[in-house]
């Protein structure tokens, strides 16, 4: 099973003030079915409306939905990175499912809450594991897709080069005894992290080519 992450900019902040009390909410379209998105893949509408009934009952209705502020590396919801939990998701009848999330008083929900202040872009990012089945140039999500969480809070999308995303994607996660483990391809991040900004070409190409081998391996 892979990573799966998609990010989506199309997203309403909003801070309400109730008895001196400010709330920061951040709210719009967090999935979309059944549509060819940015990164080439369409997600059926039968495989995620059930994920996200699964998602809605596990996680939602036990106010245990949460996200955090970033692009994490794997798909564990890691408590002390949490920024908001999640408190809506739901299908608009057209394949668009509409969330909200309130901000939480945390320390990476106080950050959140300073960007919002600030009057920063932010956008939402999906986090999931599943496997891909391409058709015709299109990876179409399969029936194993995992919800991890609906929305991390991201910046409006820019700064990641697609290659690296492609590795951090090209991680393979599997099950063991309930503990999610990555299985492959780590020490590709690392060595582009440790590369000097002249050098990040470079290192970015090496990385791709050992990605490749352990592909074709």
């Amino acid at each position: 099973m892979k990573l799966i992450t998609e990010e989506l900019t199309n997203v309403e902040l909003m801070v309400e003030e109730t008895n001196g009390k400010k709330q920061h909410y951040i709210k719009g379209t967090f999935m979309q079915a059944n549509i060819k998105n940015r990164n080439g893949r369409v997600y059926p509408m039968e495989v995620l409306e059930k994920e996200v009934g699964r998602y809605r009952k596990e996680f939602i209705d036990r106010k245990r939905a949460f996200g955090e502020l970033g692009h994490p590396e794997g798909p564990t919801v890691n408590l002390e990175r949490v920024s908001h939990m999640i408190t809506k998701l739901e299908n608009d009848g057209k394949g668009n499912y509409y969330g909200e999330a309130k901000i939480t008083d945390t320390p990476y929900g106080k950050i959140v809450k300073e960007l919002i202040n600030e009057g920063a872009q932010l956008g939402v990012s999906s986090r999931g594991m599943g496997s891909l089945e391409n058709k015709g140039g299109t990876n179409y999500v399969k029936s194993d897709f995992y919800l991890a969480t609906a929305a991390d809070i991201v910046a409006d999308p820019s700064a990641p080069s697609a290659f690296v995303q492609g590795v951090m994607e090209g991680k393979e996660w599997v099950w063991d005894n309930g503990i999610v483990k990555e299985q492959d391809v780590s020490e590709i991040q690392n060595e582009i992290n440790r590369a000097k900004r002249d050098e990040l070409v470079r290192a970015q190409t090496a990385a791709f080519d050992k990605f490749m081998q352990k592909i074709v391996k």
